[in-house]
């Protein structure tokens, strides 16, 4: 059972929002292109474990902290007698390891995933036994990509490859799963102890400026839309959203993009590019938001 579920980093949701908004750069769309496949291969792990139905706790996306060092874990299987530690790749294509060094197969020198892999855990260890938990933990690097080959690997590394994948399963199906209120009190003092904000997270340079105005369709990003009353209607992919979902949706782009700048009517309006009236944008902010002030300074927080 999932208890913490996995959502879109902040940076993959940027970089979504900046690609409809503005003309990215070769290497940022390749930044987008690999945190986009990075999820892609997270989810598919995760229906492979959701279709066991076993008892464990699975919390996915950690950021953890221990002896001053932040460290990030992609799932946590917290199982009867065990806790893995599991680190997800959606590597494609072929790979070599010479001295000890990882390399694509043209050459091109890429980091070595294990170390990061052993240091979680280390870390994680660590932190459990400041917590008063002694569980043993096994850490393992997945591959799920059935197109990725990794040549001169030595047999002892703890990687599952993609034609190692239903054995390994086979392996989790096996594993005692059985949990109890212990393993509940664990699994929410760690959900406790996980960091909103990352030191890994690397965002691209960009200004309210430069962006380009206005509602973008929730399936494909498209600004191809119209507004038919209580509906916006892409005309791209005739996907269709209330009107308030889609204001509300481009307040919660506006925050990602620009957590340090106030919620107003004027910048909503001017956001979404006079979609509707400013009146009709301060009803539906009121709906989720609360008003400071009264002035034409006023602006809006969030309902808790």
């Amino acid at each position: 059972m999932a208890i913490k579920k996995r959502v879109e980093s902040k940076e993959l949701k940027v970089y979504r929002s900046l690609n409809s908004r503005q003309l990215l750069t070769s290497e940022k769309m390749n930044q987008l292109f690999n945190l986009e496949k990075g999820f892609e291969g997270e989810l598919l792990f995760d229906e492979l474990i959701d279709a066991l139905s076993k008892e464990w706790l699975v919390l996915n996306e950690l950021l953890l902290e221990s002896n001053n060092t932040d460290f990030q874990i992609d799932s946590l299987i917290l199982a009867e007698k065990t806790i893995l530690v599991i680190e997800i790749k959606n590597y494609e294509g072929d790979y070599f390891i010479e001295d000890g060094k990882w390399y694509y197969i043209n050459g091109t020198q890429i980091q070595n995933p294990v170390p990061r892999l052993e240091r979680s855990e280390f870390l994680l260890r660590r932190l459990l036994q400041d917590h008063g938990y002694n569980i043993p933990a096994e850490s393992y690097l997945v591959y799920v990509n059935p197109d990725f080959h990794l040549y001169n690997s030595p047999r002892n590394l703890p990687i599952i490859y993609p034609v190692q994948l239903n054995r390994f399963i086979d392996k989790l199906r096996r594993l005692p799963s059985k949990t109890n209120e212990r393993h509940k009190t664990l699994a929410h003092k760690l959900i406790s102890l996980h960091k909103e904000d990352s030191p890994f997270t690397r965002l691209p340079e960009y200004s309210y400026e430069k962006l380009r105005k206005g509602i973008t369709c929730a399936s494909c990003y498209s600004f191809n839309i119209e507004s038919k009353k209580t509906l916006v209607v892409c005309k791209n992919c005739r996907g269709m959203e209330n009107i308030d979902t889609a204001v509300l949706r481009s307040v919660e782009e506006f925050r990602l993009l620009f957590p340090d700048r106030k919620i107003t009517t004027s910048d909503i309006y001017d956001w979404c590019k006079g979609l509707k009236t400013k009146e009709t944008i301060q009803k539906i902010l009121l709906k989720k938001y609360i008003q400071i002030g009264k002035t034409k300074s006023s602006y809006y927080i969030k309902k808790e």
